[in-house]
């Protein structure tokens, strides 16, 4: 009798975590479209820490991994529910980076870097660049807000194709109006990859 009880309290216990697992798996955030909270329209419209990236402003300094640079500009960009912020980045070298920062479940930073010499187009569902293969992630289309030195409208539309590769590579197009596409080579960071510097006034 002992022995039939110790097993249906072990077989209970299991039942009873299988079903927490279920429901856990249930109530991840996912975007539209049904895709995992793993690409640019994670970042949910819940309030960022007061200083975190979300909150960086033209005139601030970052240091990423080994180099520095200084925020030029920031775009705040909304799609439907989600929103997400690209900070444009300047280390004095002519090449155009930005930090993508999306505020979902977990806070993603990406490191970008432009492509200008690249050929190719969005659309397909993988794509060479740079001898890596990148896999279509998703599409969309978001009204975004920019200040600082952007060269775009204060206001207006952003058009995308997001492309990711392994488990930190990201490929993305961009155009904003009417423009053509804007390609991108991005990697994922980590929190310990980004260390802020904001403006004195804000220390």
């Amino acid at each position: 009798m002992n022995a039939l009880v110790t097993y249906l309290a072990a077989a209970l216990a299991v039942l009873v975590v299988i079903v927490l697992l279920v429901v856990a798996r249930a109530r991840r955030t996912t975007r539209p479209g049904g895709l995992p909270p793993s690409g640019r329209s994670a970042g949910g419209p819940t309030q960022p820490p007061r200083g975190g990236p979300l909150r960086l402003t033209p005139g601030d300094r970052v240091r990423i991994r080994e180099r520095e640079y200084a925020v030029s500009a920031t775009i705040r960009l909304v799609e439907g529910d989600w929103s997400w912020v690209q900070h444009l980045l300047d280390d004095g070298s002519g090449t155009r980076h930005w930090l993508s920062v999306e505020n979902g479940p977990e806070l993603e930073l990406v490191f970008w870097t432009t492509q200008p010499g690249a050929t190719v187009t969005p659309g397909a569902p993988t794509i060479e660049l740079g001898g890596r293969r990148f896999t279509w992630a998703e599409t969309g289309q978001a009204r975004y807000t920019a200040t600082g030195e952007t060269e775009l409208p204060s206001t207006g539309t952003m058009r995308y194709h997001d492309y990711q590769s392994g488990g930190a590579a990201r490929l993305s197009f961009e155009a904003y109006g009417e423009e053509g596409w804007r390609v991108s080579r991005g990697d994922l960071l980590g929190p310990a990859d980004l260390t802020i510097h904001p403006t004195p006034e804000l220390r």
